[in-house]
C-alpha cells in the first residue's frame, strides 16, 4: 500500500512495508522515517521480543527530545535508572541527558514508536497544543 500526491506532498506506507534492521537485545527496528523520507524529525519503530530490551543511552551529544510511545505490549521504561511499567497507550517524554531504555519482560512482543527531534528544530506548535 504505497501511495504518493502527484506533487509528492505525502507518503503513506504500512508499517510491514518498512525496511528492517536487527538490534541486539531482541529488538528489530522498521526505518519508518527512511521508509517516508521525512526529514524535519527523527522516527522509528522497534519491536521487542519478549526478555529483550533496546541500549540503554542518552542523547546528550545529540541534543534530541525523544517522545516514546508504546503501541503494544507490556513493557517497562527505565529511565535514570528508574524502572516504569509502560501497558500499550504509555507516552513518555525525554530530555537529552537522561538514561533510557525500554524492556519487554513479559512472555510477548512489545512494539514502540521512538520519535526524536532537536529541541531547536524549527518546529512551532499550535496555540491549542
Amino acid at each position: 500500500m504505497v501511495a504518493a500526491s502527484m506533487a509528492a506532498t505525502y507518503t503513506i506506507k504500512h508499517r510491514d512495508e518498512f525496511e528492517t534492521m536487527e538490534g541486539s537485545g531482541e529488538s528489530t527496528w522498521k526505518l519508518a522515517r527512511k521508509a517516508l523520507g521525512t526529514s524535519a524529525f527523527g522516527f522509528n519503530l522497534v519491536e521487542i521480543g519478549p526478555g529483550g530490551q533496546i541500549p540503554e543511552h542518552n542523547e546528550e551529544g545529540s541534543g534530541q527530545v525523544e517522545l516514546y510511545v508504546i503501541l503494544e505490549g507490556e513493557a517497562i521504561l527505565r529511565i535514570e535508572g528508574e524502572d516504569h511499567p509502560a501497558p500499550a497507550g504509555t507516552f513518555a517524554s525525554i530530555e537529552p541527558p537522561a538514561s533510557r531504555t525500554i524492556l519487554n519482560r513479559s512472555d510477548a512482543p512489545v512494539t514502540a514508536l521512538l520519535i526524536g527531534v532537536h529541541p531547536a528544530g524549527g518546529y512551532e506548535p499550535m496555540g491549542w497544543a
